[in-house]
């Protein structure tokens, strides 16, 4: 979420390079539409022609999490999604983010990343470094995208 302007940039062409290789018929992204690269990952998806399912963490997601700058994106992507499940979950809680994770890994055959490698804080929960490790541990192929030249601001 802290990347910077030019980093945007980097992701979103990187982000298109790698979908180049699915038919956009086949193309099937799950995203849980975060503000940043799961936004990002999600807009890829469609302008490619795939479909977008959306994983929404709580019944209250939208109305207690989503910011004002990022509210109009959220919307539109969840209008464009093929399928939005959410989580049986009333209050987006650490519980309802972890459940919302591990249904997005359920879901995927490959999993993408966009991470600039740096390793989970001892103790610490959740996050990129974490989201990678489950999805090793679950099988799953990982694309880490992180462009020469990317940068958090």
């Amino acid at each position: 979420m802290d990347l910077t302007n030019g980093t945007v940039s980097l992701v979103r062409a990187a982000l298109e390079e790698l979908l180049k290789g699915y038919e956009p018929g086949a193309l099937v992204g799950v995203s849980c539409i975060a503000a940043g690269t799961d936004s990002l990952f999600a807009e890829a998806v469609l302008e490619r022609g795939g479909r977008l399912v959306v994983v929404t963490p709580a019944r209250d997601y939208r109305a207690r999490k989503v910011k004002l700058q990022h509210a109009e994106l959220y919307d539109r992507l969840v209008e464009a999604a093929s399928e939005v499940v959410v989580m049986p979950f009333d209050t987006a809680s650490r519980e309802a983010y972890e459940a919302a994770g591990k249904e997005l890994l359920r879901r995927a055959d490959r999993f993408v990343a966009v991470w600039d490698g740096v390793p989970m804080q001892p103790g610490g929960h959740g996050g990129t470094a974490a989201t990678v490790t489950e999805a090793r541990d679950a099988g799953l192929e990982v694309d880490v995208i992180w462009p020469e030249g990317a940068e958090r601001g």
